[in-house]
């Protein structure tokens, strides 16, 4: 690299306007700086960018490939045409395949792979635990770091996958306080809804406990009878779940509004949010909603979660994942709980922008450092 010339970064997902961990790298290419490292963001399913899209000092690639593993081709010839300084990946499964085709890319490209979820529960909910188990060894000790949210993630990659400390490192999710912040301030004097107003974010599919959240409403609908659940999402699992809320007599009060870009705009509404997932990494839809004061009521979803909720106001962590635990855990925060009642949540700052976007870019120096020498 020319000492004259800023890095050359590509960030990969599969597209704009998914989950937490598409969140994630749409946050960093907005916040690495623009000034220090010549930024690019690759969309491996996505055909086009909507021209509003706010990724200025980012050039867009959108590759249009059907679905993630079906891009090889189209991703490889854009790494050899840009010849990245280094590639940041976002999602486990297009990991394995920026990982598969590293021996390809130009010599000098540095890999860093972002672990979207904890490896042992991830397995345990694979179609094919054995064949990804095998993928996750083989492909992960190719990346130059991995990067894990929390370290309990990280310790349990290690264990799972025999993969050395040294290869692996902790970094907050960035979360954008100020922008969650700023609006549910703006709309703070909503008229009042009648009745507890639940809400959900999140992927719809198993490993998000959805089915385990309707089961509790169930149970909580026998004392709260005007109470409400919205689930904001899509995914797999939407028509298994539709196919149960209406078993189970909830279809007046539960509502499938969909994908949402921006879930902070259903906050005000809301009298909580739940985190129902039976296993996880960090989930962003949890630290959006603690940006905007929610109160929550969350399955210990893993070590990081509890780690992270535990003895904090505001936080109702139940003590097991079962639907009973979950909706004990419901029934208490809402017999607690003013409505309206909203709470600072201090253990959010840590996932801030500028400490996020500070810790990322210290990784990025380091590991380009470390390739020079």
């Amino acid at each position: 690299m020319s000492a004259n010339r800023r890095p050359r970064v590509l960030l990969l997902i599969p597209h704009l306007g998914g989950g937490g961990a598409e969140r994630v790298l749409e946050l960093l290419a907005r916040g690495l700086n623009p000034e220090k490292y010549e930024l690019h963001l690759g969309l491996v399913t996505q055909s086009c960018i909507d021209a509003t899209n706010p990724l200025s000092f980012v050039c867009v690639h959108c590759l249009g490939a059907p679905r993630v593993r079906g891009g090889a081709l189209r991703l490889l010839t854009l790494v050899r045409r840009l010849k990245p300084d280094l590639i940041l990946s976002g999602m486990f499964h297009l990991n394995f395949l920026v990982l598969l085709l590293r021996p390809l890319f130009p010599r000098k490209t540095c890999v860093l792979v972002r672990q979207n979820g904890t490896v042992s529960s991830a397995l345990a909910f694979a179609a094919q635990p054995s064949k990804t188990r095998v993928l996750y060894r083989l492909l992960y000790r190719n990346a130059n770091k991995v990067i894990c949210q929390t370290q309990s993630m990280a310790e349990d990659l290690s264990a799972e996958l025999g993969l050395r400390e040294t290869r692996i490192t902790v970094l907050p999710n960035p979360v954008d306080l100020e922008e969650i912040r700023n609006f549910t301030a703006t709309v703070s004097d909503l008229p009042h809804i009648h009745g507890p107003h639940l809400l959900a974010v999140g992927r719809l599919s198993r490993e998000k406990g959805f089915d385990l959240l309707l089961q509790a409403m169930s149970t909580v609908r026998r004392l709260h009878p005007d109470i409400r659940l919205s689930i904001a999402g899509a995914g797999p699992e939407e028509t298994a779940l539709k196919v149960e809320c209406h078993a189970l007599g909830l279809d007046s009060a539960v509502s499938f509004i969909g994908q949402i870009a921006r879930p902070w705009t259903l906050f005000p509404n809301a009298t909580l949010f739940v985190l129902s997932s039976r296993h996880e990494g960090m989930p962003n839809a949890l630290l959006e909603a603690a940006a905007g004061g929610l109160p929550i009521v969350a399955l210990p979803a893993s070590g990081g979660v509890v780690e992270l909720l535990c003895g904090q106001p505001g936080v109702w962590l139940a003590p097991e994942i079962s639907v009973d635990a979950l909706a004990v855990s419901l029934l208490a925060a809402l017999q607690s709980l003013r409505p309206g009642e909203r709470f600072s949540h201090a253990f959010v700052e840590e996932f801030s922008m500028s400490r996020a976007i500070k810790a990322y870019e210290q990784l990025i120096d380091q590991t380009l450092e470390d390739k020079r020498r």
